[in-house]
């Protein structure tokens, strides 16, 4: 839902996306690169002609196999965690996206402290460890307060954050080189 909600916020279209995605003919003209399924929201995003549903990790997101400039916008809920360098794969993203193009995403976050590597520590996985779970993913990353510098750190030149309930929920929602298309 806050994935949704910054996603019609930024695009300045009040009412469901499921409308956006429909009956707004820019919208639908756009690239659109989802990341993983975004839950419900991939059934909304597949009214899209030119939506693409890659899975991570078998898409390598530190070394997209997609041309410079080549996507509109890029959806990924609760993946970027699980990337062994994260900080690559915001740079790529960038790289993909068109100039004024925009990146939304989660991450869980824990507030009170700092993004942290989880390099040299014991494993955790989102979700249970059954035996033959697929979902499961090591987590290499886990998000703290500051988890917004790294996207400036990977050239994105505007960030903005959509909540709906805090913490619990906070999309990202960074844009690719807004000043040339000012200037």
């Amino acid at each position: 839902m806050t994935l949704a909600e910054a996603i019609s916020r930024t695009f300045q279209r009040p009412g469901p996306l499921r409308e956006l995605c429909r009956s707004d003919v820019l919208f639908r003209a756009l690239h659109l690169l989802e990341i993983n399924s975004a839950g419900a929201l991939t059934s909304i995003f597949e009214l899209l002609p030119h939506h693409s549903l890659v899975a991570f990790p078998e898409f390598d997101m530190q070394r997209m196999n997609l041309p410079d400039n080549s996507v509109d916008l890029i959806v990924h809920s609760d993946t970027l965690e699980h990337v062994p360098n994260p900080s690559a794969a915001l740079r790529e993203c960038r790289r993909v996206l068109k100039n004024g193009g925009y990146l939304f995403y989660t991450v869980p976050v824990v507030v009170g402290r700092l993004t942290r590597s989880r390099a040299g520590l014991p494993p955790s996985y989102h979700g249970t460890r059954a035996a033959g779970a697929v979902d499961d993913y090591r987590v290499q990353t886990e998000y703290g307060a500051d988890f917004w510098c790294e996207l400036f750190a990977a050239g994105f030149s505007q960030v903005t954050l959509t909540s709906l309930v805090f913490p619990a929920s906070v999309a990202i929602c960074a844009r690719k080189n807004v000043e040339q298309l000012e200037g």
